[in-house]
């Protein structure tokens, strides 16, 4: 699918180099170009682009009062463009994915475009994997109560008290994009977890791949027997764990079967301790 991006700059020859750019990258379908910010919220209310190159300093409404009048929760992901510096913190401030200061060159514009395009990507990725998850939990929840509440008669089952409880069902798979390609990770394959901004990077051996979850959520749906946290920052997966090594003022590392070292948090030595049942 194509990316569809709305242009808005007050000026037709801003427009016409920024056109001339997004021909130069694959897979762009440029929805319109407006002149102005209160044509710019009515062309992204009604055509929902997936991207807006937005420009700062307008006569009517700013690029600013675009973001205010649709409500940073409803303004797609945009890359601000001014001619003036001092607007870049307040663009971050809004969470703009970039701001291209003008004059920019071709490879700064394609820089910004390219963080966009990976922008877009993640949250592609992981909202398929929130609707997978979602539906997967669904039918399993059914077959569940199916079989709970039914034995071989039909009859309601007991445990002395009640219905029995469904068994916990601990994270299988993770859906992650590499290389443009969307595929499934099984956990078990996992090295470990890093947290990354708002984002958790997945190491698989050599391979690592971001998805927008937090640690918090990953280490809930995660199988405790399988993977322990080590530090506010690092979740492991106990099998890939050779040694632990004292380290300087009563610290240690981690050390994991490829080599890779990773340090263990005062806070979590304990609960390691408990659950490898050796520490030097």
């Amino acid at each position: 699918m194509p990316i569809r991006v709305l242009v808005v700059d007050d000026e037709p020859i801003a427009r016409r180099r920024v056109r001339r750019m997004l021909r130069l990258e694959p897979d762009v379908d440029v929805i319109d170009e407006v002149g102005s910010g209160n044509e710019a919220i009515a062309a992204i209310k009604k055509e929902r682009p997936d991207l807006v190159l937005l420009d700062v300093q307008m006569p009517d409404v700013d690029g600013f009062g675009v973001v205010d009048a649709l409500g940073a929760e409803e303004m797609p992901p945009t890359i601000f463009v001014t001619a003036f510096n001092e607007y870049a913190v307040r663009a971050f401030d809004v969470n703009a994915i970039d701001y291209l200061l003008k004059p920019y060159d071709p490879e700064r514009f394609r820089s910004a475009f390219q963080r966009a395009r990976s922008h877009m990507e993640r949250v592609s990725s992981a909202e398929q994997g929130r609707k997978i998850r979602a539906l997967l939990e669904q039918v399993i929840g059914e077959d569940r109560t199916s079989a709970a509440l039914t034995d071989r008669g039909g009859a309601p089952q007991s445990n002395g008290i009640g219905v029995a409880p469904p068994r916990t069902r601990f994270l299988d798979r993770l859906m992650v994009k590499h290389d443009g390609r969307v595929f499934f990770v099984k956990v078990s394959d996992v090295d470990w977890f890093e947290a990354s901004g708002n984002y958790v990077r997945v190491h698989v051996g050599k391979v690592s791949h971001l998805i927008r979850e937090t640690m918090h959520h990953i280490e809930a749906q995660l199988d405790p027997s399988m993977f322990v946290r080590i530090h506010r920052a690092v979740i492991v997966n106990i099998d890939r764990i050779k040694e632990l090594q004292p380290w300087f003022a009563g610290d240690y590392v981690v050390i994991l079967r490829d080599g890779r070292q990773l340090k263990l948090s005062r806070t979590y030595r304990e609960h390691l301790q408990s659950r490898m049942h050796r520490f030097a």
